[in-house]
């Protein structure tokens, strides 16, 4: 008896660890110069669709269908060149671009807001003076948004002599695809505090290029139940944000690469261990673009959204907070309940902080469209400080919080 216990011991140790190698090849794989960034210039992120439709079909699911869409967006995959008064800054590292920014080649005076005594009107004056014609005007990004009425008209043409923007961000300096279907009409830059200070004037050669309609896919995986009259569903965005300039591209091991591999790992799972109901796992695109993949599939999806009984969204969970952040639909608060219990009885985490529902990732359009769902996210471990930064890669993978969401999640599929 002693004997057959050591052997159960071994061969569940032997089980979790091979989930661990699992997931651990795959982030590693999303993470690496073959794809780019997953992103739509080098179609890193088409790349990455195909090599998980491969790994759900070696993981032995019933059926693998892709779900084609299309989407605009801005790219900057071209030349990414920038100096401050004659010194060279690095792109990802010193500097970035706004998403919906065009290109930019010249240079130019550089305009730094006075924020402690911010006037609209005497900024506007200053910048019809000729020594600030054709200049970028400089200012810390939170203090735009506060009054981006007045810095919205700097983006636009007609509306003053300014050429573009420079917004600061401490570093490590960030960038973002959320809304690079559109193109304004000004240059808009990400620079450190520290490489713009006290700069008088500024060198850009950065080329961009917008993609019309460009071809993407949803990666939709099912592993059948027993029974067919309902359903559970995993999801998880594989893009992130590709290339900025030739040689620089965004990893994205834990946003949302942990993710990816870990619904990739369930899926594996539950092929081998048949469960009651139809399991469902979508592998969205476009996220970073503004969730359109996940929109995309509610607004056609490839079975009624009336069947899932309960849809998880697991994104950026490749950090080690010990207290697992959560969002949770209004029709999956019924359930909620199980998930703290479950977790409070099975010490997967410290605790579960759950936050606002928010338009941050794809649960959020089956959440306003009554499914119930929860979003897993593990945020401010060791990991989140390289958010959306060439940081997040491979070598700063962190994946303390992968095997607790695992069984966190496999444990109330059991007990609902």
């Amino acid at each position: 008896m002693r004997v057959l216990l050591i052997v159960l011991l071994a061969f569940s140790v032997q089980a979790g660890a091979q989930d661990m190698a699992h997931y651990k090849r795959v982030v590693k794989e999303l993470a690496s110069a073959k794809y780019q960034g997953r992103g739509y210039a080098k179609g890193g992120a088409n790349k990455a669709g195909k090599f998980l439709a491969k790994e759900y079909k070696r993981a032995g699911v019933d059926e693998v269908t892709l779900q084609p869409f299309t989407l605009d967006i801005q790219t900057f995959a071209g030349k990414m060149e920038m100096s401050a008064d004659g010194k060279k800054l690095q792109p990802g590292v010193d500097f970035s671009m706004r998403e919906y920014s065009p290109g930019v080649k010249g240079e130019f005076p550089v305009y730094h807001v006075d924020t402690l005594h911010f006037d609209a009107d005497k900024m506007f004056a200053d910048l019809q003076k000729p020594e600030y014609k054709d200049c970028l005007v400089a200012c810390e990004f939170w203090f735009t948004y506060k009054h981006r009425e007045a810095f919205s008209r700097l983006q636009k043409a007609g509306e003053c002599t300014n050429a573009g923007l420079i917004y600061t961000w401490p570093a490590p300096i960030k960038f973002f695809k959320a809304y690079g279907h559109r193109v304004v009409d000004k240059p808009i830059v990400w620079v450190t505090p520290e490489a713009i200070e006290g700069v008088k004037r500024v060198k850009l050669n950065v080329d961009a290029k917008f993609l019309k309609d460009y071809e993407c896919f949803n990666v939709i995986s099912k592993v059948e139940g027993v029974r067919h009259d309902s359903c559970y569903v995993f999801t998880a965005h594989y893009d992130h944000l590709g290339n900025l300039g030739k040689k620089i591209f965004y990893a994205g091991a834990n946003d949302n690469a942990s993710g990816s591999a870990t619904i990739v790992t369930l899926a594996a799972y539950y092929a081998k261990h048949r469960p009651k109901f139809d399991i469902y796992f979508l592998a969205f695109s476009g996220e970073d673009a503004n969730l359109r993949g996940s929109t995309y599939f509610v607004e056609h999806p490839t079975f009624p959204l009336e069947k899932i009984k309960y849809l998880f969204n697991i994104d950026m969970i490749g950090d080690n907070n010990p207290v697992q952040y959560c969002e949770v639909s209004d029709a999956g608060m019924q359930a909620f309940p199980l998930f703290e219990r479950i977790n409070a009885e099975k010490h997967y985490f410290k605790d579960l902080h759950r936050g606002d529902l928010a338009a941050n990732s794809d649960h959020y359009v089956f959440a306003t469209r009554g499914v119930p769902c929860i979003f897993l996210e593990n945020e401010k471990g060791d990991a989140f400080q390289y958010y959306h930064t060439i940081y997040d890669n491979w070598e700063h993978a962190v994946t303390d919080s992968y095997e607790p969401t695992f069984r966190l999640v496999q444990s109330f599929i059991e007990a609902y």
